[in-house]
């Protein structure tokens, strides 16, 4: 069995499967994978994502405002309102991305911080962004220290960069990048991360892993994710999936 620990299940193309929802996540289901985490990243679209999530006993939610996003002020009372649903599992995505947003530096580093007291208020963990802004995103991660945990996603970084954030207790979670050709130093990451502290995700719609790159992502290539890090790993795909499975719901504590 396998948790899609971070997935877009409203930005799916689902054209393929006549526009009906159902029948993309039944595709997952039938290779295995149980559990699907919405990624709520725009707050004007929470009562969309609720609706979503209510539909689906093996689907939950989190909610937060994304870097990339198009926002320039972050309405923490807002946010503290959307995490407090019951539903809502998480903060974020949030975090900094300096490669695609440099010029948003500022605004980030704010709405971070934001997510980082609304995660420590509530007792919620946080789902971290982070792309070249190392340093600046493990000196918040520090700040909040013993008071959030979480993850982060779609893991692109060196190994110094994730031993850090395990050891502040995080987890790091891999996505389809691990398949890509040119993504050698990541795999070396992949072997080191501690079996404790492993997810895996799809990131979905986009970052389809290999033999699908082109193509839009969704959650039945999940697999595909958990076969390269077996191989690298000399494990199977099923011990994998139950390692991040039981690893999900350790760090996020859904409601069954």
């Amino acid at each position: 069995m396998f948790v899609d620990s971070h997935c877009h299940l409203d930005h799916l193309d689902l054209e393929p499967y006549n526009n009906n929802l159902d029948l993309a996540l039944d595709a997952a289901r039938e290779r295995g994978v149980k559990g699907f985490l919405l990624i709520g990243i725009d707050f004007n679209k929470f009562p969309q994502l609720i609706e979503i999530e209510s539909k689906y006993s093996d689907v939950w939610l989190s909610i937060g405002c994304h870097p990339l996003g198009n926002e320039t002020h972050i309405d923490k009372d807002l946010l503290t309102k959307l995490a407090s649903n019951a539903k809502v599992v998480a903060l974020g995505e949030t975090g900094l991305d300096y490669h695609y947003a440099a010029e948003k530096k500022e605004f980030q580093k704010t709405a971070f911080e934001a997510h980082m007291q609304v995660a420590s208020d509530l007792q919620k963990p946080v789902i971290i962004h982070t792309r070249s802004a190392v340093q600046d995103t493990l000196d918040l991660m520090r700040e909040y220290q013993d008071k959030v945990v979480g993850v982060l996603h779609c893991f692109t970084e060196d190994w110094q960069m994730a031993k850090t954030a395990i050891d502040m207790g995080y987890y790091v979670s891999l996505s389809g990048i691990v398949t890509f050709k040119n993504a050698d130093a990541l795999r070396e990451v992949a072997k080191k991360i501690p079996a404790e502290r492993l997810l895996i995700e799809t990131d979905s719609p986009w970052l389809a892993p290999v033999p699908y790159r082109g193509k839009q992502n969704e959650p039945k290539y999940l697999p595909e994710v958990a076969k390269c890090v077996a191989e690298l790993r000399d494990t199977t795909p099923e011990k994998i999936g139950e390692t991040t499975t039981e690893n999900f719901y350790r760090l996020f504590q859904p409601s069954c």
